[in-house]
């Protein structure tokens, strides 16, 4: 689940309190890339109470000429929602609902026009990932991790590789990015694993970890020391490239983000990118934070439809009477409309190319991954024993909310480089 990029950094929902994503009574939904989607409520405030969804004076928000891939993604998410505690269970990839996010259009549409896409700005994707990521964590995650190495092989490869690129992502091409190694920890982007010099270029023999949706990618977005440096390729899928079934995991299970290995794989040198530039945003360092929005909102609107809905016999109130209750929610609110607000400023930065905008993703993404955990800490405390059983989607949010924060950059790691920059600065 690790992101790339020179900038990177490391929800189910049945809706969030009081509004639906929801695209009718039936949960169906028929959408295309010309907006035909029939979603239920017009995309006004954003649920979280975070910038706005349809633009207006805004400048967080989408562009108005965009809008129509939020009610597509909206669209989408009621029918991923009802597929999301099927697949936490069984574990299995989200595929159906990653082939609806291709034949929506919007996997073509975030690229660059110039390779035929339509170019969304990142403040869309944002949104869009946001919306997917509270209905379905797991497919969040594996469609900003197919997004972003597609995206990136497209933008810093030759024209001949990125045309190739651009015609497989098209054609329904799965993408992974394979850069998190077993001893490198969080520093995915400082590869130790070298590539060796071989005919037609290198020679890789070793394991990236944590490979989210590797089993069905025909493409890797793969690091690997070339010379002492950090190098990316683009690597299509063949014999030497195996996995091992690492992923037993307490959430995010359907990412089935497994081991892979390269047993002496070749690094094609006409597939070896370029070295990324601040021109070059990548949408994983940009995206991760509102994939912890997404499951925060989603964890919260468990939480108020239980406390709406469990009664307390002493009193005859429902527990969202209830003080405590009421100031945890009041607070709860407020911080994923905070953590909402500083991923949208995260991408607004990124379309304008801002010099800060690598600062504001850290900093984004740390504080969306803690509040994510907070409000599925308090649907825990709200749920009770009722909350905790397995048949709840209080428990199912709470495990998803745990992953954002171990995610490269982890919290830790993010602290570290946030607190070293304005202790400097100051």
């Amino acid at each position: 689940m690790a992101a790339a990029g020179d900038q990177d950094v490391a929800a189910d929902g049945e809706g969030s309190a009081g509004q639906s994503d929801s695209a009718g009574s039936d949960g169906s939904a028929s959408v295309g890339p010309s907006g035909g989607a029939s979603a239920g409520p017009s995309a006004g405030l954003s649920e979280s109470g975070g910038p706005s969804e349809s633009g207006g004076d805004d400048p967080f928000a989408p562009p108005v000429e965009e809008r129509r891939w939020i009610l597509i993604a909206r669209a989408l998410a009621s029918v991923f929602a009802e597929r999301a505690a099927a697949l936490d269970e069984s574990g299995e990839l989200p595929m159906d609902n990653l082939r609806a996010l291709h034949a929506s259009g919007l996997d073509v549409a975030m690229l660059p026009r110039s390779a035929g896409g339509e170019g969304l700005s990142m403040r869309t994707f944002g949104e869009v990932l946001r919306i997917v990521s509270r209905a379905c964590p797991s497919t969040g995650c594996i469609w900003l991790m197919h997004i972003g190495a597609a995206v990136t092989l497209v933008s810093l490869g030759d024209p001949e590789s990125s045309a190739y690129y651009a015609a497989e992502l098209k054609a329904g091409s799965r993408f992974a990015n394979a850069l998190s190694e077993p001893t490198s920890g969080n520093m995915f982007l400082i590869p130790m694993q070298e590539a060796e010099p071989t005919g037609g270029g290198f020679r890789l023999a070793g394991a990236k970890r944590f490979v989210s949706g590797c089993e069905v990618a025909s493409h890797y977005l793969v690091n690997a020391l070339v010379d002492g440096v950090p190098t990316f390729f683009g690597v299509d899928r063949d014999a030497s490239i195996s996995f091992v079934p690492i992923w037993d995991t307490m959430g995010m299970r359907a990412t089935r983000s497994q081991l892979v290995s390269f047993d002496d794989t070749l690094l094609r040198a006409d597939r070896r990118c370029r070295p990324p530039g601040p021109g070059d945003p990548n949408p994983i360092g940009i995206g991760l934070a509102m994939l912890s929005v997404g499951v925060a909102e989603a964890a919260f609107a468990a939480m108020a439809t239980h406390a709406r809905g469990r009664v307390i016999p002493a009193t005859g109130a429902p527990l969202s009477a209830m003080q405590w209750v009421t100031f945890e929610a009041a607070e709860m609110h407020v911080r994923i409309t905070a953590a909402h607000l500083l991923a949208a400023r995260t991408t607004w930065l990124a379309d304008v190319g801002s010099p800060v905008m690598l600062d504001a993703a850290i900093e984004a993404k740390l504080y969306a991954n803690e509040v994510a955990r907070q409000v599925a800490d308090l649907g825990v405390r709200v749920g009770g024993g009722s909350g905790y059983l397995r048949t709840s989607p209080i428990q199912r949010h709470f495990r998803d909310a745990q992953a954002g924060g171990l995610m490269a950059y982890s919290v830790e790691v993010c602290k570290d480089v946030v607190g070293r920059r304005v202790l400097d600065a100051s």
